[in-house]
């Protein structure tokens, strides 16, 4: 079987700031063309992995590989990589069509591939007729455009993207995400981009990276972190998660007793019924009183206090029955995501496995 071929690799990389550990033995392997999302809270080592593989920061350990060659000794500026920074950094007295052109003049282009590069990247990015504005003269949006033509025009072999749209209002902070999927598809550069937003991660990338305290916690494609977390961290980062405090509060899961030591539960793994409605199982029901409501658009999201004090997050349809705060509720659990202090696992309901379920 032949060995994965990875474009990008990152081979035992241990990085300290003095006394604190920043990373500890990062592995991972890039393939050529892949989006892919680094995600971790504050202070996870993510933006020090980026800056490693840009030659801004060097570990102490490992090797740093981009198409098959170690980078380690290469200056930053001899990598080919193309870099967007979080507050665009583009040069305020210098117009569009300057700041995309200003890699390019560093390299010594000929003028006249300069200005096809230019206009070429203007149309990539949707800026024409534009190049002989100011930064001060567009919107958040705009900006960030100009500074990803800028990262590319050079034509790197690497684009690196620190917290992109983390200075962008919400609304076009999500028109920007699917622009950025669709050109990165379109450019078909190997593109690493860092953030702090699971919902941006899952949306945009290809294959997410997860870290914590300066480790790796997973790797693999959104839908796959988001379904069977592997540890307990990723478990209860992802998601919009509960812990439950009494792990067998709900009925359905006592064949897992054994296996089942701490455990989380998530909105979409919940049905809530009102009074009066039909429930399809009712044997293996918990009940609970609404505390608070928000409309959600398309669902309108419930905290629900279970009959243990706990606090969940239940989902219901805007066109089914409204629940009032105080009104009591019964609710059915399809699924829990279980963990010890290594590993996370689904746990179903046994209901939902043909077996006849347990009777209160």
């Amino acid at each position: 079987m032949m060995e994965q071929q990875f474009y990008v690799e990152m081979r035992d990389i241990n990085k300290q700031f003095g006394d604190f550990q920043a990373l500890e033995q990062i592995n991972f392997g890039i393939e050529k063309g892949k989006l892919i999302g680094l995600l971790g809270p504050s202070g996870s080592g993510k933006t020090t992995i980026l800056r490693i593989l840009a030659g801004l920061e060097t570990a102490e350990t490992g090797d740093i590989i981009i198409n098959g060659q170690v980078v380690n000794d290469i200056p930053a500026s001899q990598r080919g990589i193309g870099f967007v920074f979080q507050n665009y950094a583009l040069f305020r007295y210098m117009t569009v069509f300057e700041n995309v052109a200003f890699g390019l003049r560093v390299q010594k282009w000929p003028k006249s591939r300069v200005k096809e590069r230019v206009n070429e990247m203007l149309r990539l990015v949707g800026l024409e007729g534009l190049e002989k504005r100011y930064p001060s003269q567009l919107s958040g949006g705009q900006r960030q455009r100009v500074a990803f033509a800028r990262a590319l025009a050079p034509e790197p072999q690497l684009l690196l993207l620190d917290e992109p749209f983390a200075a962008i209002d919400a609304k076009v902070r999500q028109e920007l995400r699917r622009w950025l999927k669709g050109m990165i598809s379109t450019v078909g550069i190997t593109s690493i981009f860092v953030t702090h937003d699971q919902e941006e991660a899952i949306e945009v990338a290809d294959e997410i990276i997860i870290t914590n305290q300066g480790r790796i916690e997973q790797i693999g494609k959104p839908v796959d972190i988001y379904r069977n977390p592997t540890t307990p961290f990723v478990a209860r980062f992802i998601g919009d998660s509960a812990e439950l405090e009494n792990v067998h509060l709900f009925p359905g899961f006592e064949y897992a007793a054994d296996q089942i030591k701490h455990a989380i539960i998530r909105p979409e793994y919940l049905t809530v019924y009102k009074k009066g409605e039909p429930v399809e199982y009712p044997n293996s029901v918990e009940p609970g009183v609404v505390v608070q409501s928000a409309f959600r658009g398309t669902v309108t999201e419930y905290q629900i206090r279970l009959s243990d004090g706990t606090i969940i997050t239940a989902n219901r349809l805007v066109d089914t029955a409204p629940l009032a705060e105080g009104e009591q509720v019964q609710i059915f659990a399809r699924r829990l995501l279980a963990f010890d202090e290594e590993r996370a696992f689904p746990v179903e309901n046994i209901c939902l496995a043909g077996v006849r379920p347990y009777v209160i």
